[in-house]
């Protein structure tokens, strides 16, 4: 909604607030936004970090990349990212729909290429070739319910962390605002509450307060929640607000937890400054997005893109590092090479698991939910 747009009379916003959503057009540059934060993970994955991804490598990425690691390491705010992009994304597609549509749209989304994934990293980790363990068959099979986290179940991909905390986010935005039905004032209500009972769970230190309110990623959600506001209005004042806030103590939850004092020992040394740059970097983007800055980026192939990142983010962690052993150690390559052909196999990966699962299986799910008895 631009500015250039009068505004309709107090009883008429409250009408249209509560009304069907308006016919939103694509955001292709969000879809292009998408990929570059699962991108960023990648790079933190293969590259970033030591761990586990030095056996596939055979030596610390430090090593492999002597100055690039150091800028791989900030890849891990990508999560952060996402989580903004998550805000703008569920409170757009949350807005005048009934609580069983918008069940069955995020489970119809996540669920067809998440249990693929799970079978197919199983599957590659239980062959006698790959050196990396399999979690049990029932870890597996508890797995396929997104449940593992709270169970303490071992993970069968090691980004399902960031799932179980949207699961959260949609459960919350679910009760909260779509079940009583979304409008601009419950909306900035629900982001002011929960921004406020996640200080105080941060306060009092309760775990069962922190497992519900999670507030390290409270400000990610919330800030993209408010943009999507923006979105809707430029002018909103409380919107912006709302993105201010959560801009402001977001960079703080991160800076607290990536920031180490500079040692020599460390695999890498991340800045305060740099942590607060990939953060501010990542609202302004989906700013810029919200504000129709980037609609001239319409390009149809960023759909696509858009389409690939939550497959490619499912599997390239666990069968990237299959790939770069097989690449770097057994073939011989170079690791700039190595980097390279990994992320272009799973995005190829990717593109398969979008063509033969998510096509075929995701709108009949989501008919299966939406369908009335």
């Amino acid at each position: 909604m631009t500015s250039t747009i009068a505004r309709p009379a107090p009883d008429a916003t409250r009408r249209q607030d509560s009304a069907k959503p308006r016919r939103e057009t694509r955001l292709r540059a969000l879809d292009g936004l998408r990929l570059v934060a699962a991108l960023m993970v990648a790079a933190y994955h293969y590259g970033g970090r030591g761990g586990a991804v030095t056996e596939a490598w055979g030596s610390s990425p430090k090593v492999q990349f002597p100055t690039l690691h150091a800028f791989f390491s900030y890849g891990c705010l990508g999560v952060q990212i996402f989580f903004v992009i998550s805000g703008f994304v569920i409170c757009m597609s949350g807005w005048g729909r009934p609580l069983r549509s918008f069940f069955a749209s995020r489970a119809s989304r996540l669920l067809p290429a998440y249990w693929a994934a799970v079978l197919l990293v199983t599957a590659v980790f239980a062959l006698p070739v790959v050196a990396y363990e399999a979690v049990s068959p029932s870890d597996a099979l508890v797995n396929l319910t997104m449940l593992q986290q709270p169970l303490g179940v071992d993970r069968v991909l090691g980004v399902c962390w960031t799932l179980w905390a949207e699961i959260r986010f949609y459960a919350l935005f679910a009760l909260c605002v779509v079940l009583p039905g979304a409008n601009r004032r419950r909306v900035i209500l629900f982001c002011a509450l929960w921004m406020l009972a996640a200080a105080i769970a941060q306060g009092v230190d309760e775990p069962l307060l922190d497992l519900v309110l999670m507030p390290q990623y409270a400000p990610f959600f919330v800030g993209g929640i408010g943009l999507y506001l923006v979105h809707r209005d430029r002018r909103d004042a409380y919107a912006w607000g709302i993105v201010g806030v959560s801009w402001l103590i977001g960079q703080h939850y991160v800076v607290r937890e990536l920031w180490r004092a500079p040692s020599p020992d460390a695999f890498s040394n991340r800045t305060s400054l740099g942590i607060v740059l990939v953060v501010t970097l990542g609202f302004v983007a989906v700013a810029a997005i919200a504000l129709g800055w980037l609609n001239r980026l319409n390009w149809r192939w960023l759909t696509v893109a858009g389409a690939l990142t939550y497959p490619f983010y499912l599997v390239h962690e666990h069968l990237g590092w299959v790939v770069i052993h097989a690449l770097h150690r057994g073939l011989g390559l170079a690791s700039a090479e190595t980097f390279v052909l990994t992320v272009v196999s799973m995005l190829l990966l990717a593109w398969l698991l979008h063509r033969c699962v998510e096509k075929p299986l995701t709108p009949r799910l989501r008919a299966a939910l939406s369908r009335t008895r």
